[in-house]
C-alpha cells in the first residue's frame, strides 16, 4: 500500500487517471491558496469575501498538512532514497527542498490559525507554497538543477560584483563627499548608490553632482552591464545544456526501445539521435499525402497512425515505421497517413537514411525488406475501378 500511495503521488505514469486527477487538484488547489493569499489583502475585497478566503485556507492548510504526512509516510519507497532504514529515508525525505518548502508553507499558517497570531512574516512564509509546483514542473527542477551546479560560479559573480560596489562607493566618496555630505558623507552611504547604479536601476534620489564624480559613475555604470551579463550568461548557457541533455536522454530512450533500431549498440543510437527529429502530431492529422514529394521517413515512438490504403486502412503503432517506400525510390508518397491519437515521431531526412543504412547494412537490410512487402501487398490489391 505504501508503495501504491508513493507511485501514486510522485509516479510517471500518467495514464493512471488517479494520479493525474491527483496531480491536477493538488496544482490548482495550490494556484487557488495563493491567489487568496494575495487577494485578502486587498481590503475591500476581505471585507466581503473574507469568509471564503478562510475557508480556502483552512482547507488548503488541512490538505497540504496530510499531503507532507502521506509523503514523509511513502518516503522509504521513493527511489532516490531507495535501501535506507525507513526513518533515515523519512529523515532524508524531511531535509530535501522540496519537503522543507511544503513544511515551512504550512507550519507558520498553522499557527496562525490555531494562535490566531497575524505576524506579517506568516503571510510571506505561506507564499512559499507557490514553490510546491516545482514538483510538478520538469522546467523548474531543470533550473533549481543548473543553479545547483553553477552555485560557485554564481558565488564568484556575487564576490566580483561586490568588490565593484565597494571599489565605486570608494571613489564616489572620495569624489562627492564634500560637495554632497548628506547622501555621499560616508562609504556605506555611497553603497545605496553603487548598488543602484551597478544594477543598472537608476532612481535618481543620489547622484554625482561635481565633475569626477560623474566621471566615476560612468565607469560604474559600463562595468555595472558587464557584471550583470555574467550571471545571466552562466544561467542561460547551463539551462540550455541541461535541457539539450534531458532532450538527448528520452530521444535516446525512445530509440533503444524501438524494435528498427534494437541490434545497433548505444554509440550508434547516439550519432541516430543527432539526426533524426522529434514531432507531435494531434489527432486527425495528416503526417503525409498522397501524392506529395517524399522528403522523410517517421518511426513512431508513441502514439498510432492509420495508412489509407486502397484495399482498406492500416493501423500501426509504437515501434513501426513508414514513408521508407517513397523515400527509397525517391518518388511520390503512395498513400496518406495520419495519426488517430496523439502521436510521437521521429523523422529521417533521405540524406540521413541513406548514411544510416550504409552504416548499418543490418538495419538497411530490415528497411528495405519491410519496403517490398508493403509494395508487393499494394500490387496484389484489386483496382479499386
Amino acid at each position: 500500500m505504501r508503495r501504491d500511495i508513493q507511485s501514486l503521488f510522485d509516479g510517471v505514469d500518467l495514464k493512471d487517471w488517479r494520479a493525474l486527477w491527483l496531480r491536477r487538484t493538488l496544482i490548482g488547489l495550490v494556484l487557488v491558496s495563493v491567489a487568496s493569499i494575495v487577494l485578502e489583502t486587498v481590503p475591500d475585497l476581505a471585507a466581503v469575501y473574507g469568509a471564503w478566503f478562510s475557508g480556502i485556507e483552512e482547507s488548503a492548510v488541512a490538505i497540504f498538512s496530510a499531503e507532507y504526512l502521506i509523503r514523509l509516510w511513502s518516503a522509504p519507497e521513493q527511489s532516490a532514497i531507495a535501501g535506507q532504514t525507513s526513518w533515515n529515508a523519512r529523515l532524508a525525505f524531511a531535509t530535501s527542498t522540496p519537503a522543507i518548502i511544503d513544511l515551512v508553507s504550512v507550519l507558520p499558517a498553522l499557527a496562525s490559525l490555531l494562535f490566531g497570531t497575524k505576524l506579517k512574516i506568516l503571510l510571506l512564509l505561506r507564499l512559499l507554497r507557490f514553490f510546491k509546483l516545482a514538483r510538478y514542473s520538469p522546467g523548474m527542477r531543470s533550473l533549481a538543477l543548473v543553479l545547483q551546479a553553477e552555485r560557485k560560479a554564481l558565488l564568484a559573480s556575487a564576490v566580483i560584483l561586490l568588490g565593484f560596489v565597494l571599489l565605486s562607493a570608494s571613489a564616489m566618496y572620495g569624489a562627492e563627499h564634500d560637495a554632497q555630505p548628506d547622501k555621499m558623507g560616508s562609504i556605506p552611504a555611497a553603497m545605496w548608490w553603487a548598488i543602484v547604479t551597478l544594477t543598472t536601476v537608476g532612481y535618481g534620489d543620489v547622484y554625482p553632482v561635481t565633475v569626477l564624480g560623474r566621471m566615476v559613475a560612468s565607469v560604474t555604470m559600463v562595468f555595472g552591464l558587464m557584471m550583470l551579463a555574467l550571471p545571466v550568461g552562466i544561467v542561460a548557457t547551463a539551462f540550455a545544456e541541461e535541457i539539450h541533455r534531458r532532450e538527448f536522454v528520452v530521444t535516446w530512450g525512445m530509440i533503444a526501445k524501438i524494435p528498427l533500431f534494437r541490434t545497433l549498440s548505444a554509440s550508434e543510437i547516439g550519432e541516430i539521435t543527432r539526426v533524426l527529429n522529434a514531432r507531435t502530431v494531434p489527432t486527425g492529422a495528416a503526417i503525409v499525402r498522397l501524392g506529395e514529394d517524399a522528403r522523410s521517413m517517421f518511426v513512431i515512438a508513441a502514439g498510432a497512425v492509420e495508412v489509407e490504403l486502397p484495399t482498406g486502412n492500416v493501423t500501426l503503432r509504437e515501434g513501426q515505421f513508414f514513408g521508407e517506400t517513397a523515400l527509397l525510390e525517391k518518388g511520390k508518397r503512395t498513400a496518406t497517413v495520419r495519426a488517430v491519437e496523439p502521436t510521437k515521431l521521429l523523422a529521417l531526412d533521405t540524406g540521413d537514411l541513406q548514411l544510416l543504412m550504409d552504416r548499418n547494412p543490418e538495419v538497411g537490410e530490415r528497411i528495405r525488406r519491410v519496403a517490398q512487402q508493403r509494395q508487393g501487398a499494394n500490387e496484389a490489391a484489386p483496382d479499386p475501378e
